[in-house]
């Protein structure tokens, strides 16, 4: 351990109650790495926060300093930014609070959206979660946050009412659209650049009948499958959401028998309503036969994960997401050439379509940074690089993919849906990057925060 990492390890133990490590450290390249282990970072110390007094003390040590801070509750997001900053983990601020007679939930910025949902469920209450239960409600919102509801309930972002924040110069505050109505809009969807969330509060919304689950054919029905999903979601109400998916599935024994090694097209659903109801509106998916799979049912929110089933633990991950312009003919025979021409979605693991729409297209009233998003469909491409051949490989096919549709997207993407390489320009309509590079470069002078997707990235 060199001396610099030791002076630096010592003031950062002086000033925390949580967790210390360095380069040389026992443990430190395990906490040093992101959910995605596809993500290098490389930092100068990791901090376990214990509470929000110590999230203080590192910024304010920090600034003092001439260090840069990247927070991170657990690193889904993670870009790999991160080099020459102190790694400032949230994940031990885990309280959590449901509160039904005002549908409000309270969460620490290490609090899970499966534990979000477990809490709400049994008070015919539901969040703005995604497709996935392990990710952070602070992390996914900072990001805008698309759930499986944006289309009757718009973004997440938007559902917040007040952050427990530190600011870049290491002091505490509640941040409400009344207390500071500039740094409350930039949080809500422009990303961690502004200042550090400890907490949030955020509303739930009442759906005592949920109905949802997954359908599974193999590959060679999915031109058909394609046409009726296309048919389905341009008359669906803003309380059905599908996502048609092209999907490798590996042959591994956690798998389903069933599903073990097989290219397949999948039809995700939510329905927030009558399960009858919810069947009805897919009837012409259930004219095509030879499912392989088919869970759809009522659904209780705390099991909202079980519809895409999607790892939980960490894993490596190669990204990128699509916003399409328009979805006609000419757009799904050139997705389903350029994904499945030769038969398998490999070197892909995942080739999947959101339909989005609804109240995620109009403005909030006094809504945040995410703004609106104009596309109705979301076109997200997924491999997994078990190895740097495999990686080559994945990037070659996310940039013939997207190539084969440059006519039909629009270039920009959901800030949480951006991937390797990109840049936090790549989120947000003109005004409102130079709106929140406005707000960082008055609240953070100096620079000390650094997001996933910094805003004043070129």
């Amino acid at each position: 351990m060199s001396k610099n990492n030791m002076h630096l390890g010592g003031e950062l133990r002086r000033a925390v109650r949580g967790g210390v490590l360095v380069p040389g450290d026992e443990g430190f390249a395990k906490a040093r790495t992101p959910w995605n282990l596809a993500v290098e970072q490389n930092v100068l110390a990791v901090v376990e926060a214990a509470d929000a007094d110590d999230v203080a003390s590192v910024i304010a040590y920090a600034g003092l300093a001439g260090i840069g801070v990247s927070t991170q509750p657990s690193g889904h997001g993670a870009s790999g930014d991160t080099d020459g900053t102190i790694l400032l983990r949230t994940g031990r601020l885990r309280d959590l609070e449901i509160l039904p007679g005002e549908r409000l939930a309270r969460v620490g910025a290490g609090v899970s959206w499966g534990e979000v949902l477990a809490g709400a469920s049994g008070h015919g209450l539901i969040g703005l979660a995604g497709s996935s239960p392990a990710p952070t409600v602070v992390g996914y919102t900072l990001g805008g946050g698309v759930s499986w509801f944006g289309r009757k309930y718009g973004f997440a972002a938007d559902s917040v009412r007040s952050f427990d924040v530190v600011t870049a110069d290491g002091a505490r505050a509640r941040v409400d659209a009344d207390s500071d109505p500039e740094l409350f809009w930039a949080l809500r969807g422009g990303g961690g650049d502004f200042a550090v969330v400890t907490a949030m509060e955020f509303a739930l919304y009442p759906e005592p009948l949920l109905y949802g689950g997954r359908m599974v054919w193999t590959a060679g029905r999915a031109g058909e499958v394609l046409a009726a999903y296309r048919e389905t979601t341009a008359e669906a109400p803003q309380e059905l959401t599908a996502w048609f998916s092209l999907m490798q599935f590996p042959p591994l024994p956690h798998v389903p028998e069933p599903l073990r090694g097989l290219s397949a097209v999948i039809v995700d659903v939510t329905y927030l309503g009558d399960p009858g109801e919810g069947q009805a509106l897919l009837h012409r998916l259930e004219k095509i036969d030879g499912r392989v799979l088919d869970t759809r049912g009522p659904l209780p929110v705390a099991e909202l994960g079980s519809i895409c089933a999607e790892p939980t633990d960490p894993g490596p991950g190669m990204f990128r997401g699509e916003l399409l312009t328009r979805f006609d003919d000419t757009v799904a025979a050139t997705i389903l050439e350029e994904v499945v021409g030769s038969g398998t979605v490999a070197p892909l693991a995942v080739a999947q379509l959101r339909h989005l729409g609804g109240a995620l297209a109009r403005p909030a009233a006094g809504g945040g940074a995410c703004g609106r998003i104009e596309e109705e469909y979301l076109l997200g491409l997924l491999g997994v690089p078990f190895t740097p051949e495999a990686g080559a490989a994945i990037g070659e096919r996310f940039r013939a993919v997207s190539a084969a549709l440059v006519p039909y997207t629009s270039g920009r993407k959901p800030f949480t849906n951006l991937g390797a390489g990109e840049k936090a320009a790549n989120a947000f309509p003109g005004e409102v990057l130079a709106r929140l590079r406005d707000v960082k470069r008055r609240r953070d002078p100096l620079g000390v925060l650094r997001s996933n997707y910094p805003v004043l990235a070129g």
